[in-house]
């Protein structure tokens, strides 16, 4: 009896030993196997490349003392300072498919009440407060014989002295180039988002204006006219 006992139970041991060996072979054959480069490897997603100027994030700080005023500007501006302030040619990549050819700022001091010029053209005006400083803002865009034209202007008046600011731009036609088909589509996008990013630095830098004297008047041989 015991000798029979023993038996069946060998026998069943084998069977377990058996059913198990099977499902680990089934597992490892139904599973595809996943290797150690595979779960190192990572995908590479391409990124879309912006076509359009990038404003460096680098500034540069423009102080005058004898004006009575401090600026932050894009230090790729190229400065020029004059008599009644300072001008900021904007640089345009020439390698980007665009028609932008005239793109620069300017800070200029008066000795005048602050007046934007007479034009009929007038696309926005606004009012930009700053601290305790309110600047009065306008935007003008006209198309001359293909050519259009885009200034943005910022004026604060501090006792009788005028801070004007200006952005002006001049973009000439994509027939120019000789542009057709997606290369003018794309100078027509480019065109747009290199004056808007100016217009933005621009004001970014309107927005940096302090005072760094108590203005008491200012050199009258120094000011340049009002207008």
């Amino acid at each position: 009896m015991n000798t029979e006992k023993k038996s069946g139970g060998i026998v069943i041991a084998i069977i377990a030993v058996i059913i198990v060996a099977g499902i680990i072979w089934y597992g490892s054959s139904s599973n595809p196997k996943i290797s150690v480069d595979s779960l190192n490897s990572t995908t590479t997603v391409p990124i879309a490349v912006s076509e359009t100027t990038r404003v460096s994030n680098s500034l540069s700080e423009y102080q005058n003392a004898e004006l009575g005023f401090l600026i932050k500007y894009p230090s790729v501006w190229e400065k020029e300072e004059t008599n009644s302030g300072v001008n900021f040619i904007i640089p345009v990549d020439k390698a980007q498919v665009s028609t932008v050819a005239t793109l620069q700022t300017n800070v200029q001091v008066l000795s005048a009440t602050c007046a934007f010029p007479a034009v009929t053209t007038v696309k926005d005006r606004s009012t930009l407060k700053i601290n305790d400083m309110n600047f009065n803002t306008i935007s003008m865009s006209n198309t001359v014989q293909g050519r259009t034209y885009f200034d943005r202007m910022y004026s604060l008046q501090k006792e009788r002295i005028c801070y004007m600011f200006r952005l002006s731009s001049i973009t000439q036609p994509i027939s120019s180039k000789n542009l057709t088909g997606s290369q003018a589509t794309q100078a027509t996008n480019n065109n747009k988002a290199i004056i808007n990013m100016a217009d933005t630095a621009f004001t970014d830098m309107v927005k940096s204006f302090a005072f760094v004297t108590e203005l008491q008047g200012i050199d009258e041989t120094k000011a340049a006219p009002a207008q």
